[in-house]
């Protein structure tokens, strides 16, 4: 956490700095559009933008498409750009581009997802949680609230960050974990939690991997199902499901505050263009669980885009 707070500090005082930078930073993102995750870090990069001067243009597929992804990595090289952020959902696939980028001499950050071979790919550091390590807390904190048999619900497969989390539950949980494909559409989820609620009730225990899409309508599905003895928690934050932890409808979120991984990549590249600074590791934006006791603290701060 040290490391962290070292961002932090280090993001505080380029905010602080009068001098303006001139600097054109990249950022490509594998977030879909409807996804309120990325709004937040979008929110976080346009921060930085304010605070350092620095030029940012955010960019991001229509859908989860690693194809499209390579092309605006690859669009972006072109430009020759004073630094790069990128995440990194599928190393296979997006791993060339960066490379290329990094040929070419422009520094590059991951943030998010890749943090696993962030270094092998030349990046300078990572900025993000390990989903694996992230997944195996929530896990054992379920268990420790009772579960003993859970469901991973993942919106998104083929996304290897998801994949961790959904992994580092199942060790995490020491109990049975099957995972429940679905997609980016909230009465879908809602749908296929109410099928493997009724279908299986030994089922106690739920983790969803993103709260507005998942979270919400898990919850909604275990009041429809009439199963109170169901723990429903889930990855990331929304102003609902805060509220249903803080109603007691929910355990708990688990925090990777990634308004931190918009805005840390940011204010390090425009550092790295002005004075040659970066940091020298990797800056772990979370875990962070938010609890019923910790959740009406930030409902406001996730409504502003900001949690």
């Amino acid at each position: 956490m040290s490391k962290f707070l070292s961002g932090v500090a280090l993001a505080a005082v380029c905010a602080l700095a009068a001098p303006a930078f001139a600097d054109n930073i990249v950022v490509v993102a594998h977030g879909q559009a409807n996804d309120p995750f990325w709004s937040v870090v979008k929110n976080g990069a346009a921060e930085a933008a304010k605070d350092t001067g620095a030029s940012v243009d955010f960019r991001s597929p229509e859908t989860f498409d690693m194809v499209q992804m390579a092309q605006l990595i690859d669009a972006a090289v072109n430009q020759k750009p004073s630094g790069l952020v990128v995440s990194v959902p599928d190393a296979d696939a997006l791993g060339p581009s960066i490379k290329r980028a990094v040929a070419a001499g422009i520094p590059v950050i991951t943030m998010n997802s890749g943090g696993d071979v962030s270094k092998s790919l030349g990046a300078k550091l990572h900025v993000g949680q390990s989903e694996f390590d992230a997944g195996k807390a929530a896990g054992a904190k379920l268990a420790e609230m009772g579960g003993t048999k859970g469901i991973c619900v993942n919106q998104e497969v083929g996304n290897v960050s998801l994949d961790q989390r959904c992994a580092g539950f199942a060790e995490g949980f020491g109990h049975p974990v099957s995972v429940v494909p679905t997609e980016n559409d909230p009465a879908v989820v809602e749908a296929k939690v109410r099928a493997a609620l009724s279908s299986d009730t030994a089922i106690n225990a739920v983790l969803g991997l993103s709260a507005p899409l998942v979270g919400e309508p898990t919850v909604k599905a275990v009041q429809a199902v009439g199963r109170k003895d169901v723990l429903v928690a889930s990855f990331d934050l929304s102003p609902g499901f805060l509220e249903d932890i803080a109603a007691g409808k929910a355990a708990f979120a688990v925090d990777q505050q990634q308004f931190l991984q918009g805005y840390l990549p940011v204010v390090f590249l425009a550092l790295n263009a002005k004075y040659g600074m970066i940091p020298g590791g990797d800056v772990p934006s979370g875990p962070n669980l938010v609890t019923k006791d910790t959740a009406a603290k930030v409902i406001d701060l996730s409504s502003k885009g900001i949690r």
